[in-house]
C-alpha cells in the first residue's frame, strides 16, 4: 500500500470512530442540557470535518510534480493542515457563546449515571485515535495526520474536565457545567493556534532538519573539502535540500560533478525524507 493510500484509509477509520463519538456526546448533551458534554461533542465533530479535510487535501498532494508545479503539491497536505486550525478556532467561538448564554440565564444540567458512562466510553476511543493516527503520521511523515492527532488529543485533556465538571455538578455546583465548557473552549483555542502556527512555519520555508547533519553526511563524500550554505525548505516528510561545496580547483568539470552526484546519492539515502538535492560546487582556495 503507497503513502497516499494508507493515510486515506486512516483518515476514514479516523472519521468513522470520530462520527461516533460525536454523536454520542452532541445527542445526550442535548437530552441532558449539558453545556460541557455537548460542546465537547462539536469539538469531535470538527475532528470529523478534519478528516474530510484531510481526505481532500492528501488526494490533492498526492498528485506529481508538474510544469506549474515542480516541486510537487505537497505542500497542500500543510494548506489543509492550517483550515483545521481555523475549524476550531470556529468551534472555539460557539462555545464561548454558549457558555455566555449559559451565564446570563438561568441554566440546569441533568447529570446520571449515563452521563458518566457516555464521557468514559468516548476518551477511550479519543485515546485509541490518537494514538493510532500519531503513530502513522510519523510513519509516513504525514503533518495533517500528527496535527489531527493532536487535535483529537486535546479531546482527551477536555473530556477529563467535562467528567470533573459532572463530579462538580452532581455535588451541587451547577455553575461547574459553563464553567467546563469554557475551559472546552480555550483548550480548543489552543490547539487551534498551535496547528496553524505550525502550519505556517512550513508554508514560509523553514528549516525542516538538522543542518548538521547534512554537512557531516556531504563532508564524509571522498572529494568533499567543505561544506555550507547549507538551507533545507518543504514539508517533514518531502525536504528539499541546497548546499555548497567546496572541491579540489585542479579537478575538470565531469570530476567535480561525479563528486556532486556522490554526494546528493548519499544524502538520499542516509536521510530518505530528502526529496531532492541541489550542490553548488565551490573551488577551494
Amino acid at each position: 500500500m503507497d503513502r497516499t493510500s494508507e493515510i486515506r484509509r486512516v483518515l476514514l477509520i479516523t472519521l468513522a470512530l470520530n462520527i461516533l463519538v460525536s454523536a454520542a456526546k452532541v445527542f445526550y448533551g442535548y437530552i441532558t442540557n449539558s453545556i460541557s458534554i455537548f460542546s465537547d461533542g462539536f469539538h469531535s465533530l470538527f475532528d470529523g470535518v478534519s478528516n474530510v479535510v484531510g481526505l481532500i487535501g492528501v488526494y490533492i498532494s498526492s498528485h506529481p510534480p508538474d510544469e506549474r508545479h515542480p516541486y510537487g503539491h505537497r505542500k497542500y497536505e500543510t494548506v489543509f493542515t492550517i483550515f483545521v486550525g481555523l475549524l476550531m478556532l470556529l468551534t472555539c467561538f460557539e462555545v464561548f457563546k454558549k457558555v455566555y448564554e449559559s451565564l446570563a440565564g438561568r441554566h440546569e444540567t441533568t447529570v446520571t449515571g449515563a452521563s458518566f458512562i457516555v464521557m468514559i466510553v468516548t476518551m477511550a476511543i479519543n485515546v485509541f485515535v490518537s494514538t493510532y493516527e500519531k503513530r502513522k503520521g510519523m510513519k509516513l511523515n504525514s503533518e495533517f495526520l500528527i496535527a489531527d492527532s493532536q487535535h483529537t488529543k486535546s479531546d482527551i485533556y477536555v473530556s477529563l474536565g467535562v467528567i470533573a465538571s459532572l463530579i462538580f455538578i452532581k455535588l451541587g455546583f451547577p455553575l461547574a457545567d459553563p464553567i467546563a465548557g469554557a475551559v472546552v473552549g480555550v483548550f480548543i483555542a489552543k490547539a487551534g493556534i498551535d496547528i496553524i502556527k505550525g502550519s505556517t512555519e512550513t508554508l514560509v520555508d523553514s528549516s525542516q532538519t538538522d543542518i548538521s547533519l547534512i554537512k557531516d553526511i556531504a563532508c564524509n563524500v571522498d572529494g568533499v573539502i567543505e561544506c555550507h550554505k547549507i538551507r533545507t525548505r518543504g514539508t517533514k516528510g518531502q525536504i528539499f535540500v541546497d548546499l555548497h561545496m567546496l572541491v579540489n580547483p585542479a579537478l575538470s568539470v565531469e570530476e567535480a560533478h561525479a563528486i556532486a552526484e556522490k554526494a546528493e546519492k548519499v544524502i538520499k539515502e542516509r536521510l530518505p525524507e530528502v526529496a531532492d538535492v541541489v550542490v553548488h560546487i565551490e573551488p577551494s582556495k
